[in-house]
C-alpha cells in the first residue's frame, strides 16, 4: 500500500487535545493524488505508483503531458510525483488516493521546499561572529581569509555569501494530530517546511 501522499501548506493555528492542552498544528490540504502511472519491474526496471496532484488550466499544460494525462484518462494536473512501494496491484489509473491513509497519532516525515531568503551573507547565513566594529576596522561583515590561497582554487564545501533558504527540507517525527478526509485536511503537531502554499510531500513512518 502507498504510504505517501502530496499536498499543500495552509498554514498554521492551534487545536486543543484530548487533555484540554494548546498543541501547535500544520494544516495541510492533503490529496486527492490521482493515480496517473503504474510503474513495474518488467517495463521500468522498478515499482512505483506515479500520481498528480493539484489543479491547473489545461492551457498551462504541454502537449506531451497533455498526451500523458490523456492516456491515463485524468484531467491535467499541476504537480506529478513517483511515489515508491512494492506492490501497485491494488490501484488503476484514475484511482484517488486520499488523507485517509493516515491515522491520528501516527508519525511521519514531511518534505518541503525551505523559505527563500534571497542572497545573504555569512553573518546571516553561517552565523558568523563578524569582524570589529571599530570606525577604522573596514571589514565587519567580511568573511575574511578563504583559506589556502596556494590552491589557486576555491574548496568546495567552504562557506561564503550566497543564496538563503529555497533548499529542500525534510523534517522527520511530526505526529499527525487530526484526519479530515471530507475537507481532505491533515493537522501535523508542529511547524513544517516551506511557505503558505508550498507543495510538500508526507510519508507514514514505519513502526518499529
Amino acid at each position: 500500500m502507498v504510504d505517501t501522499i502530496l499536498g499543500k501548506k495552509i498554514g498554521m493555528t492551534q487545536v486543543f487535545n484530548d487533555q484540554g492542552e494548546i498543541v501547535p498544528v500544520s494544516v495541510i490540504e492533503a490529496g486527492p493524488c490521482i493515480v496517473t502511472q503504474l510503474k513495474s519491474v518488467e517495463s521500468d526496471g522498478y515499482v512505483a505508483v506515479q500520481v498528480g496532484f493539484g489543479e491547473i488550466r489545461p492551457s498551462l499544460v504541454n502537449e506531451p503531458k497533455k498526451g500523458h494525462f490523456n492516456k491515463a484518462g485524468v484531467e491535467p494536473l499541476r504537480h506529478i510525483r513517483e511515489i515508491r512501494t512494492d506492490d501497485t496491484s491494488d490501484y488503476k489509473l484514475g484511482d484517488a488516493i486520499t488523507c485517509e491513509i493516515f491515522k491520528p497519532g501516527q508519525r511521519v516525515k514531511v518534505t518541503g521546499t525551505s523559505k527563500g531568503k534571497g542572497f545573504a551573507g555569512v553573518v546571516k547565513r553561517f552565523h558568523f561572529h563578524g569582524g570589529d566594529m571599530g570606525h577604522g576596522s573596514m571589514i565587519h561583515r567580511k568573511p575574511q581569509s578563504g583559506g589556502a590561497t596556494d590552491a589557486a582554487r576555491t574548496f568546495k564545501g567552504t562557506r561564503k555569501p550566497g543564496q538563503m533558504g529555497n533548499k529542500q527540507v525534510t523534517v522527520r517525527g511530526l505526529r499527525i494530530v487530526r484526519v479530515d478526509p471530507i475537507k481532505n485536511i491533515l493537522l501535523i503537531e508542529g511547524a513544517i517546511p516551506g511557505s503558505d502554499g508550498g507543495l510538500i510531500t508526507i510519508q507514514r513512518l514505519k513502526q518499529r
